[in-house]
């Protein structure tokens, strides 16, 4: 018996993502259908998705394509039961666009909501980490929002976060971070403060 090979299209992955999606998140982590091929979208560093060079503008769309998207090593897909395909992204998935606080000291919680409406109280499941560019010195804050899918903290959030920061003890020394959910995230070393 031949196999059927599926030809990935936008509508065919946005028709099976709606169907996967009836009953909550659609469980990409559980399939493993054979790969397909690149599809021209690609996320960019501001969280825009484009389609053949073209922003998607309805974003009930982008919603649905971002719950079955999946990292896998450090490549990126959009998965479906039937499909695999490849896509580009600049630089993370998501944008955490805001936040919110309860609590205080290292029984704070700190829950990101993103661009795509995902929200994830940052912890052992959802750490923070900040990159410096090592050419401009300027901080690249990320949060794990799901399986292996970052969020890049936009400013406004970033500089609201570090009015949250506090001292304390990491690696043997004292480090600027923010606790969430009883971890304590590290930003930088007080020895590398002004």
């Amino acid at each position: 018996m031949a196999q059927m090979i599926v030809k990935p299209t936008v509508d065919n992955l946005a028709e099976a993502a709606r169907a996967a999606g009836k009953k909550g998140p659609p469980p990409v982590h559980l399939w493993n259908p054979p790969f397909c091929g690149d599809l021209d979208i690609r996320i960019a560093r501001d969280g825009t998705w484009f389609y053949l060079g073209t922003p998607i503008g309805r974003q009930g769309l982008v919603r649905l394509f971002a719950s079955i998207l999946r990292k896998d090593d450090d490549s990126f897909f959009l998965v479906t039961p039937v499909e695999k395909v490849g896509i580009t992204v600049e630089d993370a998935p998501f944008i955490a666009q805001d936040f919110e606080v309860t609590g205080e000291g290292d029984a704070q919680k700190i829950t990101f909501f993103t661009n795509v409406a995902d929200a994830a109280t940052a912890g052992a499941d959802h750490p923070i980490r900040v990159e410096i560019d090592q050419t401009t010195d300027e901080p690249a804050p990320y949060v794990t929002i799901r399986a292996n899918l970052e969020a890049r903290i936009d400013r406004k959030s970033f500089y609201r976060l570090i009015d949250l920061a506090v001292m304390a003890e990491h690696d043997g020394a004292p480090w600027l971070g923010l606790w969430s959910d009883g971890v304590f995230f590290p930003i930088t070393p007080e020895a590398d403060l002004p």
